[in-house]
């Protein structure tokens, strides 16, 4: 997929922006707090309407302002010269792909894939499992519409589950909606499991071509659901079981809502074996299997986004980082000032307080 023009208003500091870009190698340069992470954070909302920012996706629009709006012009493998406009409210979204209304997100999410790369990735080591579901759920509905539909009907589930353990109900009333939790909970915990184990091939691959040679560590996932019972059946009776410690809680604390994965190395926890230089070569690498992930299961090229990450890389990471990437995937990075040479044929766009200027490609 290459992206050919994003026309953005009242995104964040960008109040009104139209940028083409031209080939399929961006470096956008600039000081910190002008724009460039926000530019990159409207392309990566195509992949599932979220930001890889926030949770939160409203506060993308700009500071008293009701609406925002993104546009963007795409080469699609698949489609052909494809549109897609986006609309956010404070209400909610609007998305239209080609002029028509999408108003199921199942249809559209992973379609449009890109994968950004942060100085945030390694948070996913050593962070909360909060920040590992979201990447783990994101990544799996990009290439099961299933799996997007079993989490949203089991979030469903669990807000009305939580809501009578504040107000009281009959046991009754309860099963009905912990026999919803079990069934589609039962389903996320076997396409997690099933899941993480094909990415675990990708990550291997991928992490070869990045570490430091001769690197003899292997990668991996190691899968932490809070369940870890498969069938509805167990995972309805563990709920059933915890009712009265969840009411004085008010909150449900059994489930895949709680569950975790381990990043490792040699089937070590990587966050307490790896050194700073491992953990970058394993983030990057994750990254780079969930691209992989994408393009198998979309059929399609995704758009990779860096921000600001080159310039924490060693100079033998960050030839491996480039190696890695396919000649035909349309590559966007950021920083605060241009790299002294990247080999290739790259279009400079300097940003400036939310305004954009473009270059033609020349080599840095």
């Amino acid at each position: 997929m290459r992206l050919r023009r994003i026309t953005l208003q009242h995104i964040r500091n960008i109040s009104f922006a139209s940028l083409a870009t031209d080939g399929l190698r961006q470096f956008v340069v600039g000081r910190n707090g002008q724009g460039k992470s926000n530019l990159l954070e409207a392309i990566g909302f195509l992949t599932a309407l979220r930001s890889f920012r926030s949770n939160d996706s409203k506060l993308m629009m700009a500071h008293g302002q009701g609406e925002a709006a993104m546009g963007f012009e795409l080469d699609h493998a698949k489609r052909g010269p494809t549109r897609v406009g986006i609309r956010m409210r404070a209400g909610g979204k609007e998305l239209t792909v080609d002029n028509e209304k999408v108003t199921r997100l199942a249809g559209f999410i992973g379609q449009f894939p890109t994968v950004v790369f942060s100085s945030q990735d390694q948070q996913l080591i050593r962070g909360s499992p909060s920040g590992r579901r979201r990447w783990m759920d994101l990544t799996l509905a990009a290439a099961d519409a299933s799996y997007l539909q079993a989490l949203q009907r089991y979030h469903r589930a669990l807000g009305e589950r939580n809501a009578l353990l504040k107000v009281g109900a009959s046991d009754g009333e309860f099963a009905a909606f912990e026999h919803l939790l079990a069934e589609q909970g039962a389903r996320l915990i076997a396409a997690r499991r099933d899941g993480l184990a094909r990415l675990g091939v990708c990550l291997q691959q991928a992490y070869v071509r990045i570490a430091t040679q001769g690197s003899p560590e292997r990668p991996g996932f190691s899968y932490a659901p809070n369940v870890p019972a498969i069938s509805s059946s167990e995972l309805a009776t563990r709920l059933a079981e915890g009712r009265v410690r969840d009411v004085r809680f008010r909150a449900t604390l059994t489930g895949p809502h709680r569950d975790d994965l381990e990043f490792t190395l040699d089937g070590r926890p990587a966050r307490e074996v790896a050194s700073e230089g491992q953990e970058r070569s394993l983030v990057l690498a994750l990254r780079l299997a969930q691209a992989e992930w994408f393009r198998q299961h979309s059929g399609t090229p995704p758009i990779i986004l860096a921000d600001d990450v080159l310039g924490e890389l060693d100079a033998e990471r960050r030839a491996g980082f480039w190696s890695a990437l396919p000649e035909d995937w349309q590559v966007i990075a950021t920083g605060t000032e241009l790299p002294k040479s990247l080999g290739e044929d790259w279009q400079v766009i300097q940003v400036e307080k939310g305004q954009f200027t473009a270059e033609a490609s020349t080599a840095l």
